[in-house]
């Protein structure tokens, strides 16, 4: 018996999505508190984590700005 066309070889069902070369993902850049305290233009997310970071002790890595991606066009 073969198996039906809509069942592919691989176990975990479906075959992979082929990936254009030309198709690139934008990517935002982590930055620091001390980026978001000179924002001239600080979001919501950025003023939040800027808060967290003021509590002695308080640790962080970072957040994605969204000021960083790339333009389009």
């Amino acid at each position: 018996m073969s198996k039906p066309a809509s069942q592919s070889k691989n176990a975990k069902g479906g075959a992979k999505k082929k990936v254009h070369a030309e198709h690139v993902q934008p990517q935002m850049k982590i930055v620091l508190s001390d980026v978001c305290a000179v924002c001239k233009t600080p979001c919501q997310r950025g003023i939040a984590y800027l808060e967290r970071m003021t509590i002695p002790g308080a640790l962080g890595k970072g957040i994605p700005c969204i000021l960083t991606l790339p333009k389009k066009g």
